[in-house]
């Protein structure tokens, strides 16, 4: 299982970031989940929250409506198509098949509306890498969907062995039959490629690594624009305070100049004019300036809590991608085994350890996807406000 502290960081910074609400009662119900953080978690209960919301329940519905839909269309086009995920991978030879990635219509907002928002806005380059990232991360996660639907693919001849011994509990009386096809399933299970050998440690350090540089991009970006911002602010003030005082004492001296001249009391008034259109431009051009900045500086704090997040998610997913690796390895490796032995009592043990650890190997993949629909709620999550903040300015 994950590490405690790794989970109590990962909810933390879920709970701390304030995105979005669950329901009529979500307000109040992260509250509740922030406070109860702040004594004694029960972080099991917790994690478990997470995958009972509305939103998790919505991105269930949507991905497995779309498996549902490209394994149909995959299925009429060729009976021995490679997975209902994988758009990309075969050419369909009808125009009325094709379909985008599923990443692409999971994420929100999608890619070509954010394309079109990016064009008409001045954005900063590193909130431009931010939704590179994001989508590559989206990417990610559905070929970890792809490997997913593969293992079950996969497992089908493991159930056709485990019915057997449902069918025939007692080893003992097992037919010469029976015997090979226990044989047969657990060789073809042995043949198969394990789906998550693509996604090694160093891919996931890979990922992790770019998570972090940008990670400290944003952040020191976003003290950058906030130092700057509090400069501007001082600056204003400053500015303001001594045009008012300066005003004050030309003003005077322009009465006084007035009581001595007619040329005085005739360009006072222009002057007056133009000290105040002067103060007016400045002002408007300052607050505008200082109101960019400070949506530049919320983007970029959205954007980085974001990241932080992500680089949580991925974490997490790494171990479990890891620890189900390597328990296929270790499956193909005594089904391998077993079957170039040949001998019966080994294969009895083999069937009957399988058959035992078939309920923890099940939920562990399960684990794993919930994870995946969960860490694509995150990018959707953070993407959305770091658009509704550039919509603002």
């Amino acid at each position: 299982m994950m590490k405690m502290s790794h989970m109590k960081k990962m909810l933390w910074t879920k709970l701390k970031l304030h995105i979005g609400t669950e329901g009529r009662h979500g307000k109040r119900k992260e509250e509740d989940n922030v406070n109860s953080l702040m004594g004694k978690p029960n972080v099991n209960e917790e994690y478990k929250e997470a995958f009972r919301t509305k939103s998790f329940i919505e991105m269930c519905n949507k991905v497995q409506g779309q498996l549902e839909v490209r394994t149909s269309l995959d299925d009429g086009q060729s009976s021995s198509s490679s997975s209902p995920l994988s758009s990309s991978s075969s050419t369909p030879s009808s125009p009325s098949v094709q379909h985008v990635p599923l990443s692409q219509y999971l994420l929100e907002p999608r890619q070509e509306t954010l394309t079109s928002i990016l064009e008409a806005s001045n954005l900063h380059q590193f909130l431009v890498n931010y939704f590179e990232i994001s989508l590559e991360a989206g990417k990610t996660c559905e070929f970890l969907l792809q490997n997913v639907l593969q293992v079950h693919i996969n497992y089908r001849v493991i159930k056709n062995v485990l019915k057997l011994i449902k069918r025939v509990p007692d080893k003992e009386s097992w037919t010469h039959h029976q015997y090979h096809a226990v044989y047969k399933n657990l060789a073809s299970y042995a043949l198969h490629k394990n789906p998550f050998s693509m996604m090694t440690r160093e891919k996931f350090h890979e990922l992790h690594d770019s998570h972090v540089l940008l990670l400290h991009q944003l952040t020191s970006q976003y003290r950058k624009t906030k130092r700057r911002t509090k400069y501007i602010r001082f600056i204003k003030r400053a500015f303001a305070t001594f045009l008012v005082l300066g005003f004050g004492a030309f003003f005077i001296a322009l009465l006084i100049l007035a009581m001595h001249s007619m040329i005085g009391l005739v360009a006072c008034p222009g002057l007056i004019v133009c000290t105040l259109a002067l103060f007016k431009t400045k002002r408007l051009r300052q607050k505008f300036d200082r109101k960019w900045l400070e949506g530049l500086g919320a983007q970029l704090d959205i954007a980085a809590r974001g990241v932080y997040i992500l680089i949580n998610d991925f974490d997490t997913m790494s171990m479990l991608v890891q620890r189900l690796y390597d328990e296929m390895e270790h499956r193909k490796f005594v089904a391998d085994i077993c079957v170039k032995k040949g001998k019966n009592e080994m294969l009895k043990e083999v069937v009957t350890e399988f058959q035992t650890q078939d309920s923890c190997f099940l939920e562990q993949l399960e684990e794993l996807e919930k994870q995946i629909y969960l860490c694509f709620l995150d990018i959707n999550r953070s993407r959305r406000l770091v658009v509704d903040e550039m919509v603002k300015c």
